[in-house]
Order: structure tokens, then C-alpha cells, then sequence
């Protein structure tokens, strides 16, 4: 028995050894791999992919990459292999075209699954949804009228979110957790559960379907003036039917589902969050609307009395004011919160004056560059849409590099798919809103609350009462906005 644990013991400390070897070794090399060791940046950063991993899971990494540039500089190592660049002018070394570049195996890990297949590609957040489905399928969803989340999509977006910007640290664990071989056979054949992004497809697919069977119809039934992405998919599958199989429509119309709706309902009630907190550029707002109004300059070319609900885009963007109350609102809360990750070329690359060796990844946070006082002035934590009034005629050079800098949208050719989008949306949306309804905050008109005879106790108990926080699982959503809302009562005009 003796000589046994004799001989057991020997093991023990012979693996003990070889594990601290193990360690030792693939912590230096991690550490100083390809010599990135020279860029500053959290020493436990350097060693692991799961420093970022767990700052990520704490749903705060915009502010996270703020403080870590702000005390490193403007590149900052935050992980093993991962770069992050916090000046504008890497916009132009990293997005731009032709550079040569590839993306991640982060944005692998929001594949699109449909039954073990792999596809590589609110109230406001309702409304951006039901859009979504018009523009794709000529058919809104339902999410307005119903006043809920249709087929809980909503819900298995966010899931979808929350998994993806967790694992995409360590983009292997989804090769294990969700995309390995065996699963993949046991779902295609319905013996596994289907993936938490397999009802995003089932969504996409199904509505897929009911076009094809119905035609291309509206809601009233009549034809549908325009021709929609689906119709755009299939007049394209007709000359490419190798390349543009049906699982790839699917994944496209997914995709549209998954970028196109959150960054427009996190703009839009940005756009209102900042006129609450700041109501002298709710005031100011409103009298180029009110002003733009009365002169008819906001009547479509079907209405010329500009009495109608809907604003026009082109008559929305020629607004100085509110184009200037939508971009700073782009630039204090973009919608993404994370890097967009890049891959550096075999051969390296010149980023802000600095090589960078071949097989990098690299990076910028729109959180970071928005903030940078060289370009945005020495307030540039602070609202004021009239910095970009004051640029245009006393210093356009300014103004342009303002514009060159602003990355809510990221860049190059990989530029969000839902931009012009949310951008129609947005521009057309807030004039349209504001000219019918009054907007207040509840948490700032407890007052008015309490002439409406409600209780301290249902004061305390409202929703809005909880104080406001930002959620960052790669899109960053504004938590307990509740807002009051109330028809508009101009000179002269009784309801």
C-alpha cells in the first residue's frame, strides 16, 4: 500500500510541475507574441481573451474602452491579439476600401442557424421592426397594432445578442458550444433543440413563405407600388441560383431583421432622452419645426398644405437644427459599444503611423473616437448639437473632419446594412412626432404625476422611477426610458 502512494505521489508532482510549465510557457507567449507586448494596456489582458470576455459579460465595455484610453492613450492592447485604436484617423487604415483586411471570427458566432444549417452573413424598437417588414416583405409585422413582441423575436434577438457578444471573445467556444459537427447533424434531423438564433430564421423563413404563396401584396390587399428587398433577392436568385440559394435569402432577410431594427430604436429614443435632459434644445428644436411648418415647408409633394402627419425625408433633412440634434445624439450614445473587429493583412499594416504584424486583430469603439477633443472641442462629453452649426461656416475644415469621425455607423465597405435605413427613419420620424405630441419624462414631472391623483406609492413603484442604465451586449440600449406622451395644443387649435 506504502509503495503505491510511493508511487502516486511522484505522478502528483511530476504533473504539478508540467502543468506550471504548461502555464509558464503559454503565458509568455501569449504575452509577447508577433511583439505586440510594446502597446500598453492591462496586464491581464495581454495574457488572456477572457479579461475581455468577462468585462464584456458585465454589459459596460463603452465605458470600459473610454477609461483604458484615456489612461493608455490612443492604442490600447486588450487582449493577446486584440488592438484597439482610439483616433479618427485609423477610421481610414483599418475600414477603408481595398486595404485588404477580413473580419473576425467574432461576427462568426452570429451566423444565422436554420435546423442545423450555417449561413454566414420597445414601442420605438417595434416600430423599427414593423418598417423592417415593410421594406423586406411589403407586409408589417404587427408589432405596433398588437402593442407586443410578435413571435417573442424581440426577445430571441436579445438572447442572441447577449450570447454572441460574450462568446465572440473567444470565438472556439461557439465551434463547441453551438456550431459542432454532431449537434449541427442531430438538429438538421430535429433530435436537438434548435439554437437560440434558430427562431430569428424561423421568422425570416416563414415570412419567406407566405410571400411566395401570396404574391407580392400589402396589407390592403392591393399590389405593392416599389419592389421590396424579397422581390430585389429572388430577380437576383433567378440569374445566380447557384450563389443566391434559398438559405442564403433566408440569412439576408434575418440579417435585415437583426441590424435594421436596433440601431434605429436605440437613435430614435436617444434623439428624445437628450431633448428631455436638455430642454433648451427641445425648445430651439421645436421652433425651426413650428417655423418650418407655418411656412409649408414641410408638405410632401402630395400635399402641399403641409398639413399632413407624415415629414418628409428631404424636407426633414434640410433642417440645420435637427440635423445637428441627430448627429451629436450619434455622437454621445452610438448604437454599437463594442470594437469592430478587423484581421490586419499576412503582410501586416501602417495604422496611425504604427506597423502592425500580419493576423492582428484591430479595432475602433465608437464610444472612444466620438469623445476625442481634438475633433469634437474641449466639451466633448457634453450635449450641444451647436457645435456642428458653429463648424459650418467659421472653420468647414472642422466640420468635415467632425463628419470623417463619426462611426456609428462603422465604415468602409462593411458599413452597417441598416444605415440609410434608421437614417430615413430617424430624420422623418422626430419632426413628424414632435409637431403632434408633447414629450415628457416621468421621472422629471412627479408633480404632474401627482395632479393626476396618483399615490407616492405608485410614484416609488413606476417603472421610470428606477434609475436609467446603459446595457451594452454589442448594440447599447438605454434601460427604464419611460416617457409621457400627449397631443400637442398649437395657437388656436382645441381637441
Amino acid at each position: 500500500m506504502l509503495g503505491k502512494l510511493a508511487h502516486i505521489q511522484p505522478t502528483f508532482r511530476s504533473l504539478a510541475i508540467f502543468s506550471f510549465v504548461f502555464a509558464l510557457v503559454y503565458f509568455t507567449y501569449q504575452r509577447y507574441q508577433k511583439g505586440l507586448h510594446k502597446y500598453p494596456g492591462p496586464f491581464i489582458a495581454s495574457l488572456t481573451n477572457n479579461w475581455r470576455a468577462f468585462d464584456v459579460w458585465k454589459r459596460e465595455t463603452h465605458i470600459t474602452f473610454r477609461k483604458l484610453h484615456q489612461q493608455y492613450g490612443d492604442v490600447v492592447r486588450v487582449a493577446p491579439n486584440v488592438i484597439s485604436f482610439g483616433h479618427p484617423d485609423a477610421l481610414s487604415d483599418i475600414y477603408g476600401l481595398n486595404k485588404g483586411y477580413t473580419k473576425s471570427g467574432y461576427y462568426d458566432v452570429f451566423a444565422i442557424m436554420n435546423k442545423g444549417n450555417i449561413t454566414y452573413n420597445l414601442w420605438i424598437q417595434f416600430f423599427a421592426f414593423d418598417v423592417i417588414g415593410e421594406i423586406t416583405w411589403s407586409k408589417r409585422l404587427g408589432f405596433v397594432e398588437q402593442n407586443k413582441d410578435i413571435s417573442g423575436i424581440i426577445a430571441s434577438v436579445d438572447a442572441f445578442q447577449d450570447y454572441g457578444t460574450v462568446i465572440g471573445q473567444n470565438p472556439w467556444l461557439d465551434c463547441l458550444f453551438v456550431k459542432n459537427p454532431v449537434k449541427l447533424f442531430l438538429e438538421s434531423k430535429a433530435l436537438w433543440p434548435a439554437s437560440r438564433n434558430s427562431a430569428i430564421a424561423d421568422f425570416a423563413l416563414n415570412r419567406q413563405r407566405e410571400y411566395v404563396t401570396k404574391g407580392p401584396k400589402s396589407d390592403t390587399g392591393s399590389q405593392k407600388q416599389g419592389v421590396n428587398f424579397l422581390e430585389r433577392f429572388f430577380q437576383y436568385q433567378e440569374k445566380n441560383p447557384e450563389f443566391l440559394t434559398d438559405n442564403r435569402i433566408t440569412a439576408m432577410c434575418a440579417s435585415l431583421i437583426i441590424a435594421g431594427s436596433d440601431s434605429t430604436a436605440i437613435s430614435l429614443s436617444n434623439v428624445f432622452y437628450y431633448l428631455l435632459q436638455n430642454p433648451r434644445v427641445y425648445a430651439k428644436l421645436m421652433d425651426e419645426i413650428d417655423n418650418a411648418d407655418a411656412a409649408g415647408l414641410l408638405a410632401s409633394s402630395a400635399d402641399s398644405t403641409g398639413a399632413g402627419d407624415v415629414v418628409p425625408f428631404p424636407a426633414a433633412s434640410k433642417l440645420p437644427y435637427l440635423d445637428a440634434v441627430i448627429n451629436e445624439t450619434f455622437r454621445m450614445h452610438p448604437a454599437v459599444g463594442l470594437l469592430l473587429e478587423r484581421v490586419t493583412p499576412p503582410q501586416g499594416a501602417t495604422i496611425c503611423g504604427q506597423y502592425v504584424p500580419g493576423g492582428t486583430v484591430v479595432g475602433c469603439n465608437a464610444w472612444v473616437l466620438h469623445q476625442n477633443k481634438d475633433v469634437f472641442g474641449h466639451d466633448a462629453e457634453v450635449y450641444r448639437p451647436e457645435r456642428w452649426i458653429e463648424s459650418e461656416g467659421a472653420d468647414p475644415a472642422r466640420l468635415s473632419k467632425m463628419r470623417q469621425s463619426m462611426f456609428q455607423f462603422g465604415a468602409g465597405s462593411r458599413t452597417c446594412v441598416g444605415k440609410n435605413i434608421s437614417l430615413m427613419e430617424t430624420y422623418k420620424v422626430v419632426p413628424s412626432f414632435l409637431r403632434q405630441f408633447e414629450v415628457s419624462d416621468l421621472t422629471l414631472n412627479l408633480q404632474s404625476l401627482r395632479d393626476d391623483m396618483l399615490t407616492k406609492r405608485q410614484i416609488e413603484m413606476a417603472p421610470s422611477a428606477q434609475p436609467m442604465k446603459l446595457r451594452n451586449a454589442f448594440f447599447v440600449h438605454r434601460q427604464n426610458f419611460n416617457v409621457r406622451i400627449k397631443p400637442r395644443q398649437k395657437l388656436g387649435q382645441q381637441f
